[in-house]
Parts: structure tokens; sequence; C-alpha cells
């Protein structure tokens, strides 16, 4: 006499809480597929600590959990079905394999009383499906069902099984000019890649990244050959209104990275001094603001103090 079919119970939901977290002193592993399963990258192994992860996907395809005992008759007959099954759905449902033996916590979770149970997962929300085994086709058409109403709740997305890496998309070409000038800070030719951004600037004035760019490279002229130790001691003895000599230390703290120190330097020569030496401080502390992120909090606060220096 033949079983009669498995059947799709939407109401039985169960708790999931209890899978908050792995339980103390385990290690948390990843889910993988053994070699050579015809699921492919549909199939994946999970533990106690990873089985939240593959929950987390249930918002994009339903879950389907077979709990399992390896060497169990009924587990034993049924795993290879369904891992066939999920090869062949191509992705439209994820098959998480949880061995009971190493496993416990996640059948009490779904407080299975025997084995092999297979359930369903969609938006996080544990679905009961059927318990025992059964041939593939009575299984597919529970299948079929749960994808049913899986898009019927907007879980209708398909997972990537091909196991192929992504391909990264191309880098953009550069314009011509502003390859040039890479290429010649990458030759060490300063100059030359300077004379690169100058004409990008020539062409488009407007140009932001040619004008960041020689922004940097003048930077890095201006510090060739210089001690940055002797700058900044050299500065620290001088008075704030050394123009050279402050300029020089804040090139050092800027190509440190230190913006703050380099800008308030630049800005405290600005408080004091006047005519051409406090217009050549404030061109080059424009300069230099070329070398920050537009929404660094060093350039938002060396802005208002400027403001506040010049007015």
């Amino acid at each position: 006499m033949s079983q009669p079919p498995p059947s799709l119970n939407l109401r039985g939901a169960v708790d999931l809480s209890a899978l908050s977290g792995p339980p103390p002193g385990q290690r948390p592993a990843g889910g993988t597929t053994p070699g050579g399963d015809a699921g492919g990258g549909a199939v994946v192994d999970v533990t106690e600590a990873t089985f939240n992860d593959v929950v987390q996907q249930s918002a994009q395809v339903p879950v389907v959990v077979a709990l399992y005992q390896p060497g169990e008759a009924n587990s034993d007959e049924l795993m290879p079905v369904l891992t066939e099954l999920a090869g062949s759905y191509a992705g439209r449902f994820l098959l998480a394999r949880v061995d009971v033996t190493t496993s416990p916590r996640i059948a009490q979770a779904f407080q299975v009383q025997a084995v092999p149970s297979v359930l369903a997962v969609m938006k996080g929300q544990p679905l009961p499906l059927f318990q025992g085994a059964y041939p593939a086709e009575q299984i597919r058409q529970v299948l079929d069902e749960l994808l049913r109403v899986a898009a019927e709740n907007g879980v209708s997305g398909q997972l990537d099984v091909s196991g192929e890496e992504p391909e990264e998309a191309p880098e953009p070409e550069l314009p011509p000019l502003i390859q040039a000038a890479y290429d010649a800070i990458e030759a060490d030719d300063l100059d030359g890649a300077a004379a690169a951004f100058e004409q990008a600037l020539k062409e488009n004035p407007a140009d932001a990244e040619a004008k960041a760019g020689l922004a940097q490279v003048n930077l890095l002229r201006r510090l060739n050959g210089v001690d940055a130790i002797s700058a900044l001691t050299a500065a620290r003895d001088a008075a704030p209104g050394d123009l050279p000599v402050q300029l020089v230390a804040a090139d050092v703290e800027i190509g440190a990275g230190q913006l703050a120190a380099g800008y308030a330097r630049v800005i405290g020569v600005i408080r004091v001094t006047a005519g051409p030496e406090r217009e050549e401080a404030r061109l080059r502390l424009l300069d230099l603001f070329l070398l920050a992120p537009e929404d660094s909090q060093e350039l938002i606060k060396a802005r208002r103090d400027l403001a506040v220096a010049l007015f």
C-alpha cells in the first residue's frame, strides 16, 4: 500500500527564539556544501551556530530545513532525494540540512519528535512541511506549493548556484590627462604629474579630480627633502606669524594625516598676519582643503575657523 502524499501545513508556526545564539563554548562554523552534492550552491549544512545566518536568507528565498539523523533508515533515504531536488530547482529555495545528533537545539526549537522532519522558513517564520521519507514526485508537489505560497508573500528570489565568482565591473577609464598624471606619480615623476594635472585644469577649470591631484602632488613636491622633526621643532620655536616656517610644518602635519593640526596651524598664521603674507597663507590653506573629503569633520571645522579668522 503506497504512502499518502505529504501535505503542506501553514498553521503550525514554531518559536526560533531559542536559537538566538550558539550555546556557550560552541565555536561558530560556516555552512558548507559537501563535495559532490547534486544540490550545489542550493544546499548548506548548518549548525546551531550558523542556523540564524541561514534563516536570514528566508527573506529572499524559502529555506527548507531538513532535520535528519545519519544512519537512520528514513533519513538516509530522504536526504539524497531532497538534495537532488534542491539542485533541480536551481536556487528557488535553499535546503538547510541539520544533523540533529550534533545540533539538537534546532530540533528542540522546531519541537521535532521524529526524524527525518522537513520544515520551511519564510521571512523568518517557520512552517512545518512533512515527516518521513517520500518519493521525489510527492515531495516536489509540496515544494511547488511552498514556492506558490512564498511568491504570494513576496519571497520569490533566486540564489546564485552557478558556483562562479561574480565578475567585478571594470574600472571606468580615466580621462587621458588624469591617467597620464597617475602614471607619472607611479613613475615618481612629480613634475610630470603636476604638468598633466595643470593641463587638465586648463582644459576644464572645474575638474575636481585634477584640482585634488595637483594639490596632492604639490604637497609631495614641497615635502621632498624636508626633515619632519626638524620642521616641527623649528615651527615650535618660531613666531606664530613666521610664514615660511609655519607653512612647512603644516605641510608635514597634513602629509602625516594630521589634518586638524595642519589646518589649525595655517589658520593661526592668518590670524596674526596681514597683506600678502595673509593672502599667501589663505591660498595655501584652500589648497590643503582639497586633500580632505568634503564631509571630513576636520575640514568642516577648519572652514568655519577660517571664516572667523578672516572676518
